[in-house]
């Protein structure tokens, strides 16, 4: 019994699609893989394949380069501190509401 690498109904893009779509060199875009700041899964065929859905983080990753000047690798610690801060404050929006403040 074989199961598919890539889930059924999941779209996924191939490197030179998603490359073109995200305006980038498909190997900067392995480069971010590399570094985890991309998702990819292989394909039957073991060549890597990515969600649309992480355009969004390309252009995250494009907007803290522009405006912060980090180098890719610097890119990845920004990403995660700015998620945390974002996970902070919505818990302390629930405990203001909680406490009625």
């Amino acid at each position: 019994m074989t199961y598919p690498l890539v889930p059924a109904g999941l779209p996924r893009m191939d490197l030179e699609t998603f490359a073109r779509a995200a305006d980038m060199h498909p190997d900067l875009v392995l480069r971010l893989v590399a570094l985890g700041l991309l998702d990819a899964v292989p394909d039957a065929a073991g060549r890597p394949c990515l969600a649309p859905s992480q355009l969004v983080v390309v252009a995250r990753i494009q907007r803290l380069r522009a405006g912060f000047a980090v180098n890719y690798a610097s890119v990845g610690l920004v990403i995660d501190l700015l998620d945390r801060v974002a996970e902070l404050e919505a818990a302390l929006r629930v405990r203001s509401r909680q406490t009625g403040g």
